[in-house]
């Protein structure tokens, strides 16, 4: 089951870090069609969040096709996104990669810029929202 990590620095909204997060493991495969995302009042005791903002997502993902409510049992995936399994030979060259920056002294927010730098040159801008 997916557990949501809130960044209140990240001056991204609430809702959208749910959203964000909800599609990362639906890409990565820790999600699939079928499986229950916990209830919003087990999101609001772990994350500490308003249970409107988790309903707020929750519809937003329902609004994408992603997920669908289901009275009195809760909400499930529907379908999953991409097909980047968590456990693909590339993750672990990312992550040797990603254990190199952190020694040679570059800082998280150095590490995002540098990979988004290479990924704009490697991926044509889609024009959508990051999803």
């Amino acid at each position: 089951m997916i557990e949501y990590r809130i960044d209140r620095r990240s001056g991204v909204a609430t809702y959208v870090q749910i959203v964000q997060q909800t599609k990362q493991a639906l890409r990565l495969g820790l999600l699939e069609p079928g499986d229950k995302l916990p209830a919003a009042r087990e999101v609001v005791e772990a994350t500490a969040v308003n249970p409107n903002t988790v309903l707020k997502a929750y519809r937003e993902l329902e609004r994408e096709g992603l997920v669908e409510a289901r009275r009195g049992l809760g909400t499930f995936v529907r379908r999953s996104l991409g097909a980047a399994p968590g456990e693909s030979p590339l993750r672990g060259e990312l992550s040797e990669w990603a254990a190199r920056a952190r020694a040679a002294g570059l800082e998280r927010d150095d590490v995002a810029a540098l990979f988004a730098l290479v990924l704009d040159e490697h991926f044509e801008p889609t024009g959508k929202e990051q999803q």
